[in-house]
C-alpha cells in the first residue's frame, strides 16, 4: 500500500521507489554515456587503424633525396651571436646531404607587417659566407608573425596596408641580398583569401629579383572537411583543405609541410599519417612547385607532439611510403628539417641514413 489509511504516503515504500526511479535514471544516463563515447571512439579507432595500415610496406627504390631539401635555421644566424666559425662548422655538417636551401628566422614581422633592418643586422654577411662556403645553397629570409585570427592580437591580413607592408618588408630582404623570401603566418585558416592576395603579391616581387618565394604549409585534412569540423568544437581548425593547399602551392616556388606537431602517440601511427600527408600533397602542388615535407628535428614534449613518437626515422619511412605509392619519380621533391639550434646528432645521422642514404 502507498499510504497508511489517512491519505499520507508510506515512507518506505516511497522510499523504495524512489531509489528504482533514480537506479533506472544513472543506467540510462550510462547507456547515453557509452553510447556518445562510441560515437566518438570508433571513428577514431577507424582513423588510426588506418594509419597503421599506411605505415606497412616497403618504400620503392630511388625514394631517397632528390638534392632539394631545406633546413629551418635559428635567429643567431644573423643578430651576431654566430660568426664565420659557425658557418664553416655548418658546411661540414650538410657535405654530401641534400639540402639546397636555408630558411634563417630574419623576423618576427612586427603586427603591422614591418619589419626593422635591425632585425637581421648581419644579414649580408651571412649570406656571402654561405654562398662561399656552399656554393649552390641557397639563403631565404624566414619572415613570420602571429596572425590575428583567433585572439584579438596579431597580424591582421585582412587589412590592405598590412599586406602592403609585409610587400615592402620582403623588399627589404631581398635588398640585404636574400636569395628568397619563406613565409610563415599561423594560425591561418583554409580558405583564407587575403593571404593568396599576399602571395600573388609577393611572387610578382621575388620573380622580378629572380629570387624565391617559399611558404611553411599547415597540414592537410585527414579526412574531409575535417579542419571544418575541429575548428567548430576547438575554435582552432589547424588543417587546410586539400584545395585549398593546391592554391596555395601554385602562387609559389616551393611549400614546405609542417608534417609535426600531429597528436599522434605511435612512431608507426605519425609514419602512416607522414604518408598520409605526403600523398595529399603530391596530388595537388604542381610539378613546377618544389614540395617539402617537414621532419621534426626537436624533442619537446607538449599537446600534440610527442617527441617518441614523431621521429626522423618514422617520418622519412612515411614521407617515403607517401612518394612511393603517389608519385615516386617526382624531381621537385624534398624534406625540410625542423630546425638546427633543437637538432641531436642522432637526427642528423638518421636523416643521412634513411634518406640522404
Amino acid at each position: 500500500m502507498d499510504d497508511d489509511g489517512t491519505g499520507r504516503r508510506d515512507p518506505i515504500s516511497s522510499g523504495k521507489a524512489d531509489g528504482s526511479r533514480k537506479k533506472r535514471l544513472r543506467r540510462r544516463v550510462l547507456r547515453w554515456a557509452l553510447v556518445g563515447l562510441a560515437v566518438l571512439l570508433v571513428p577514431l579507432l577507424t582513423a588510426e587503424t588506418a594509419l597503421r595500415v599506411n605505415d606497412t610496406g616497403t618504400p620503392r627504390p630511388g625514394t631517397t633525396t632528390r638534392g632539394q631539401d631545406a633546413l629551418w635555421l635559428g635567429h643567431a644566424w644573423v643578430d651576431g651571436r654566430r660568426n664565420d666559425g659557425d658557418v664553416c662548422a655548418l658546411a661540414r655538417r650538410l657535405k654530401d646531404t641534400g639540402i639546397r636551401d636555408l630558411y634563417v628566422h630574419s623576423g618576427p614581422l612586427e603586427h603591422d607587417g614591418t619589419l626593422p633592418d635591425s632585425a637581421y643586422p648581419e644579414a649580408r654577411l651571412l649570406v656571402s659566407a654561405v654562398h662561399r662556403e656552399l656554393p649552390g645553397v641557397r639563403v631565404q629570409a624566414w619572415l613570420g608573425d602571429q596572425l590575428a585570427t583567433e585572439s584579438p592580437d596579431g597580424l591582421h591580413l585582412e587589412r590592405a596596408a598590412t599586406r602592403a607592408a609585409i610587400l615592402a618588408s620582403a623588399r627589404r630582404v631581398l635588398a640585404a641580398g636574400y636569395d628568397g623570401v619563406h613565409v610563415d603566418l599561423e594560425p591561418l585558416h583554409s580558405g583564407d583569401r587575403d593571404y593568396l592576395s599576399l602571395l600573388d603579391g609577393l611572387h610578382t616581387l621575388t620573380h622580378a629579383r629572380r629570387a624565391l618565394l617559399s611558404v611553411a604549409a599547415h597540414q592537410i585534412d585527414p579526412l574531409p572537411a575535417f579542419h571544418s569540423l575541429w575548428g567548430t568544437t576547438t575554435g582552432h581548425p589547424k588543417w587546410w583543405s586539400q584545395a585549398y593547399f593546391g592554391q596555395v602551392a601554385r602562387r609559389v616556388d616551393q611549400i614546405a609541410v609542417m608534417s609535426y606537431d600531429t597528436m599522434q602517440p605511435l612512431q608507426s601511427l605519425y609514419g602512416g599519417y607522414v604518408a598520409q600527408q605526403t600523398s595529399l600533397a603530391l596530388e595537388v602542388t604542381p610539378e613546377t612547385t618544389d614540395l617539402l615535407m617537414g621532419l621534426p628535428f626537436y624533442h619537446e614534449n607538449r599537446f600534440g607532439h610527442w617527441a617518441h613518437a614523431e621521429t626522423v626515422p618514422a617520418a622519412v619511412r612515411g614521407v617515403r611510403l607517401g612518394l612511393s605509392r603517389t608519385d615516386a619519380d617526382r624531381v621537385r621533391f624534398g624534406v625540410a628539417l625542423y630546425v638546427d639550434f633543437a637538432a641531436t646528432e642522432a637526427d642528423w645521422r638518421a636523416y643521412r641514413e634513411n634518406w640522404v642514404r
